[in-house]
């Protein structure tokens, strides 16, 4: 299980954030679940996650273009810019699933549950912290590609359903 300790070591204590256990005490999700969010909390992570956002409200809010509507955790906006583009990542009520949810409300696949998820967050922050060469791909195109399959091959064996297929999952 990844612990706060573990992802405040590559991001730094501010960029994790920790739910507040009365946001989430009235979300249809487990309770470990909930407590990961709790106790752990979700990191920022580059070009991935711009901010924790845990929303407030105890029913779904973020929509998607199949009906479904996850629990929002996190935001990344279209180019960095605030505006009503956005990317977010979510939780599925009743299975715990964890959603990428695309600008046009596209649900992608990321993980089989929030520790799963976390995990694979904490696996992919750190080696991206520590890559010289994911810092700037630009530079190095193939030594990068080389490196992203080979953290693609470690975050299968974190949650091997997040690869069952190519479209529609996120980290493959």
């Amino acid at each position: 299980m990844t612990t706060y300790d573990e992802l405040t070591a590559w991001a730094g204590a501010g960029n994790v954030t920790r739910a507040d256990p009365a946001v989430v005490s009235g979300w249809r999700i487990a309770e470990d679940q909930k407590a990961l969010l709790v106790d752990v909390g979700i990191p920022v992570v580059d070009q991935l996650i711009e901010y924790v956002a845990f929303q407030a409200e105890a029913e779904p809010t973020l929509r998607t273009s199949v009906g479904g509507s996850p629990y929002c955790l996190t935001q990344k906006h279209h180019g960095g810019v605030v505006t009503s583009l956005q990317w977010s990542f979510g939780v599925e009520p009743g299975t715990g699933r964890v959603y990428y949810v695309l600008l046009d409300g596209e649900a992608w696949f990321a993980n089989s549950s929030i520790g799963l998820w976390l995990r694979a967050l904490h696996h992919y922050g750190l080696r991206v912290s520590e890559s010289e060469v994911l810092h700037d791909p630009d530079d190095c195109e193939e030594e990068a590609l080389a490196e992203l399959r080979v953290l693609a091959d470690e975050l299968k064996k974190i949650d091997p359903a997040a690869f069952d297929g190519y479209v529609g999952f996120i980290w493959a």
